[in-house]
């Protein structure tokens, strides 16, 4: 059976779809079976960021309303084997699919994965429940910012009124040169503030904003090495968080902080 795992955050815009999809990524190149499903119906753009929204011809209504079967509206990625998506719905009545139409289509496909990323919509209404009912993983994606911290800390309690086995975070869109500075929160205190296991540290990186607007992963930038060491922490429990910092240490990496900030 896969783990079946979902990625909230509680604030929009704080990049948890990117988080999700380069995950998922990064857990097929490590030779798992993934699939993603877009749970956020009506304001889905998984499939843009991975590339395949031109190519979707069923979506999870389609599979619960009984128009096609799971297989039938799968998405094989074309650079990874062995990653999938199930899209949502562009204009859909998202009231119409509950949490146990999730469930249900999940548990007639998990024994075909290993894993199962759940793309949860922003906020704690009707969608975030939807999402949740279906997983016995979360992974809430926090920024370094004291809105999304607020509302990442609502999520992780919502999240105990549900069956989740084990909670951790990704802090996204980490600065090294601004924690240096100490004009940036930094990592001890955000996992004291959140109160759960940190999972991994991904660094503010250009390459991300080109992926999502090109509708490609990108595996050759800086946060490469990064969501690596993610998917490793998320499948064997280590606790190996890359160090936004290092290029901004030392003489060079000062001179470095000084450009960028007056870029």
């Amino acid at each position: 059976m896969a783990r079946k795992i979902v990625v909230t955050s509680g604030k929009g815009g704080v990049g948890k779809s990117t988080i999700c999809a380069n995950l998922g990524v990064y857990l097929s190149r490590l030779g798992f079976r993934v699939l993603l499903m877009d749970a956020d119906i009506g304001l889905n753009n998984l499939d843009v960021i991975m590339g395949m929204d031109k190519k979707v011809l069923f979506d999870i209504t389609d599979v619960v309303s009984g128009k096609c079967r799971v297989r039938q509206a799968l998405l094989q990625d074309q650079n990874y084997p062995s990653l999938y998506l199930l899209p949502s719905a562009h204009t859909y009545s998202s009231s119409k699919i509950t949490g146990e139409h999730v469930k249900n289509v999940i548990d007639t496909i998990d024994h075909s994965f290993d894993y199962i990323l759940i793309d949860c919509p922003a906020g704690v209404e009707a969608g975030f429940h939807r999402a949740v009912y279906a997983a016995t993983e979360a992974i809430v994606v926090v920024t370094p910012h004291l809105s999304s911290i607020r509302d990442a800390d609502k999520v992780v309690g919502l999240l105990g009124e549900y069956k989740i086995e084990s909670k951790g975070i990704v802090i996204n869109r980490m600065r090294g040169d601004l924690l240096l500075s100490g004009e940036m929160i930094d990592i001890e205190s955000i996992v004291k503030a959140m109160g759960i296991t940190l999972l991994g540290v991904i660094p503010e990186d250009d390459a991300m904003g080109k992926m999502s607007a090109d509708g490609r992963i990108m595996t050759d930038c800086e946060s490469a090495r990064a969501f690596t060491l993610l998917a490793e922490n998320v499948h064997n429990g280590s606790k190996k968080i890359y160090d936004c910092t290092y290029k901004y240490r030392g003489l060079i990496g000062y001179m470095k902080r000084n450009i960028k900030k007056h870029v």
